[in-house]
C-alpha cells in the first residue's frame, strides 16, 4: 500500500502542475521515512525506534505542509519554540533516515556541516564565519526553501522518483532479460563473448538502475557463473562485472539519478547533458571491450557456446519490453519536446502494461499483478534509499550556503593551484575519490561539484565540463581500493580475493580515470550536439589511444613493448593535435 501511495503520489505531481515546494517536498519526506527507519529495522530495537521516529517525522512533515502559506512569509525565520523543536526533529529524521539507508559516512559528513554552521564563530582565520542565529540557521534549513526543501529536493521529488518508477517497473517485467538476451545474440559468439555479453548487458541495465551495486548484484547473478562455465578466471569475471556495472551510471539515456541532478545545478536542458555524455560513455566501455581482448591475450576467453545463445525470435520478443518504453520515452522527450520527467510518466504507462505479457508474448492477468505489486514495493523502496541521501546532502548544500564555507573551500583550491587549472582539476578528483569511498556516487558528486565546481569554472573550465568531470570522478571509487564497492560485491559472488578483482577491475576501467581528463584536454569530445563530425573525429581518435594504453596495462607482451604502448596513448589521448592540425592547416 506504501508503495503503492508513493508512486501515485510522485506520478500525480507531474500530472497535477505546480504544487507549492513546502507541501509537495515535506510530503515527499513523509513517505521515505516508513522505508528507511520501520521497514528495513533489523531487530526490535530498530523497529521501535524507528516507529517512534518516524511517527514524530511523519507529523513534523505533515505541519509544514499544512501550514506552508505562513512558513511562506517567515522567509527562514523560527519564532516559535514549537517551529524550533519541529525544525530541530527533521533534522535529526532526515540524519537518521540517510545513517539507516546508507550508514554512517554521509551523516557524519552532514554532522561536521552543521557543527561548523553552529561553531564556526569560533573558528579563527579566514575559515571561520561572523555567526548565524539559532533562528535563522535552523529556520533556512528546515521551514524555508532551502537546506532540506531546496532545489535538490525538488529534483528527487519531481525527476529522480519518476525515472525510479520507469527502471522499477522494466526490472518487473522482461525487459532485463531482454538485455541479457540483446547482449547475448550481439557479442556471445566473440573472442570473450562471456564477458562482453556482461559489458553491453550491465551497460543497459546499469542506465535504469542508478547503482553499481544494485546492477552488480543483479546482472552479476547471472553473468559471473556464466564467465565461470567458460573457464574466465574468476577474479576476471568478477573485474568486468564491477567495471561494467559501474559505467552504467554514466551511460544515456538515464544516467542514475546523478543526470537530473545535474539539470537543476547546472541549468542544462537534460537533452544536452544526454549528448554531452554519450561520447564519453561509449569510450568507456569501448576501452572496457578493448581491455577484454587485451586480457585474451593471456587466457583463454572462449565465446559462449551456440546452444546457450537465445534464439533470434527470443532476442526480438524480449527486446520489446525495454524498447517499447524507450521509443516512448525518448519520442516524448525529442518529438513532442515534453519534459524529461512528463515522458518517463507517459513511459511508465507503457512499460506497466507490457507486465500483463509473458516472454512468448501471452496475457496474464496474474503476472501482471505479480509484476505490478513489485515494480511499486521496488519503486517505493529505491525512492526512500535515494531521497534519503539527497535530503541529507541537502543540509550540507544548505549550510554550506548559509555560512559561505563553499566559497571558502573554492579560494583554497584556487591558491592550492596556484591559479593553475590542472593542479586544480588533480586536488578536485582527489576530493572526489576521498569523499565517494564512503559516500553514494550522487552525493558524493552534489557535495565535491558545490566546493570545487566554482573554483574549475573560475579557472575557465565551461560549466557542464566541470560536473561531468566532477560526476566521472566520483565513479572512481566503486572500483578503486580502500573502498571499492562493486568489486567487495562482485569478488563475494565469484568467491576470489578482492584485491585481485580490484586489480584487474583498474586495468580494464582504465577509462575511467582517463576519459574526464581527455573531456578537459579536447572539448570537442563533449560538443556531439554542436559540431558532430568533430566530435565523432576526437572521439575516434582517444579511442586508438586507450586501445594502446589498455594493451599497454594488460596484454602479454614484453615489458619494454608495454611501455610503450602506455606512452603512446597517453601521448595520443592528451596532445592537444587539434591545436596543431589546425595550425598547420592556417599556415598551409
Amino acid at each position: 500500500m506504501l508503495g503503492a501511495t508513493s508512486v501515485a503520489f510522485h506520478l500525480g505531481l507531474i500530472f497535477h502542475g505546480l504544487t507549492p515546494a513546502l507541501v509537495s517536498r515535506p510530503l515527499h519526506m513523509a513517505l521515505i521515512l516508513p522505508w528507511v527507519l520501520v521497514f528495513s529495522a533489523r531487530n526490535r530495537r530498530q523497529l521501535v525506534s524507528g516507529v517512534f521516529l518516524t511517527l514524530l517525522g511523519v507529523a513534523a512533515c505533515l505541519w509544514i505542509a499544512f501550514h506552508e502559506e505562513a512558513l511562506s512569509n517567515q522567509y527562514g525565520f523560527i519564532d516559535t519554540p514549537l517551529q524550533m523543536a519541529i525544525g530541530v526533529l527533521l533534522i535529526v529524521a532526515a540524519l537518521e533516515a540517510a545513517r539507516r539507508a546508507i550508514g554512517w559516512p554521509l551523516p557524519l559528513v552532514t554532522l561536521i556541516a552543521l557543527s561548523y554552521g553552529v561553531f564556526g564563530q569560533y573558528i579563527p582565520g579566514e575559515f571561520g564565519h561572523p555567526g548565524l542565529p539559532m533562528a535563522s540557521f535552523v529556520g533556512s534549513l528546515t521551514i524555508a526553501e532551502g537546506g532540506l526543501w531546496g532545489e535538490l529536493t525538488a529534483v528527487s521529488v519531481g525527476v529522480v522518483a519518476i525515472f525510479v518508477i520507469f527502471g522499477a517497473v522494466l526490472n518487473a517485467g522482461e525487459a532485463g532479460q531482454g538485455f541479457m538476451n540483446l547482449a547475448g545474440a550481439v557479442a556471445g559468439r566473440l573472442t570473450g563473448g562471456g564477458a562482453k555479453v556482461s559489458v553491453i548487458s550491465s551497460a543497459l541495465m546499469g542506465s535504469i538502475s542508478g547503482s553499481a551495486s544494485a546492477n552488480v548484484a543483479s546482472t552479476g547473478a547471472i553473468t559471473i557463473p556464466s564467465m565461470a562455465r567458460l573457464g574466465y578466471p574468476r577474479s576476471l569475471a568478477a573485474a568486468v562485472e564491477a567495471v561494467a556495472s559501474s559505467g552504467g551510471q554514466i551511460m544515456p539515456p538515464l544516467m542514475g539519478a546523478g543526470a537530473f541532478v545535474m539539470v537543476e545545478l547546472t541549468g542544462t536542458p537534460y537533452t544536452d547533458i544526454m549528448a554531452a555524455a554519450l561520447l564519453p560513455a561509449f569510450l568507456y566501455f569501448a576501452a572496457v571491450w578493448v581491455g577484454i581482448n587485451a586480457f585474451a591475450t593471456r587466457h583463454d576467453l572462449r565465446p559462449v557456446a551456440l546452444e546457450d545463445r537465445p534464439a533470434l525470435r527470443e532476442v526480438v520478443t524480449t527486446a520489446l519490453f525495454f524498447a517499447v518504453p524507450f521509443v516512448v520515452l525518448l519520442e516524448r522527450i525529442f518529438h513532442a519536446g515534453n519534459t524529461p520527467q512528463y515522458a518517463a510518466s507517459v513511459a511508465i504507462f507503457a512499460g506497466a502494461a507490457l507486465l500483463a505479457l509473458n516472454v512468448h508474448l501471452q496475457v496474464s492477468g496474474r503476472e501482471f499483478v505479480t509484476r505490478l505489486v513489485n515494480a511499486v514495493v521496488t519503486a517505493g523502496r529505491q525512492i526512500a534509499t535515494i531521497g534519503s541521501i539527497i535530503l541529507c546532502a541537502s543540509l550540507v548544500i544548505g549550510v554550506l550556503a548559509l555560512t559561505g564555507l563553499g566559497v571558502k573551500v573554492t579560494s583554497g583550491i584556487l591558491a592550492l593551484s596556484g591559479g593553475a587549472l590542472w593542479p586544480a582539476l588533480l586536488l578536485t578528483a582527489l576530493a572526489c575519490l576521498i569523499l565517494g569511498m564512503e559516500v553514494p556516487t550522487t552525493a558524493a558528486y552534489v557535495i565535491c561539484v558545490s566546493v570545487a565546481g566554482p573554483a574549475l569554472t573560475e579557472l575557465g573550465l565551461p560549466l557542464l565540463t566541470a560536473h561531468l568531470f566532477v560526476f566521472w570522478f566520483a565513479l572512481l571509487s566503486t572500483i578503486t581500493p580502500p573502498v571499492c564497492g562493486a568489486v567487495f560485491i562482485a569478488a563475494g559472488m565469484a568467491d576470489v580475493n578482492w584485491l585481485k578483482v580490484a586489480a584487474r577491475a583498474m586495468a580494464l576501467g582504465v577509462g575511467l580515470y582517463v576519459i574526464p581528463l581527455a573531456m578537459v584536454a579536447h572539448p570537442a569530445l563533449l560538443a556531439l550536439g554542436e559540431q558532430p563530425w568533430q566530435a565523432v573525429l576526437t572521439s575516434l581518435v582517444i579511442l586508438v589511444g586507450l586501445t594502446s594504453l589498455s594493451f599497454g596495462l594488460i596484454a602479454r607482451f614484453h615489458a619494454v613493448v608495454r611501455v610503450a604502448l602506455v606512452v603512446m596513448g597517453l601521448v595520443v589521448i592528451f596532445v592537444p593535435w587539434q591545436t596543431f592540425l589546425q595550425q598547420s592547416l592556417l599556415s598551409y
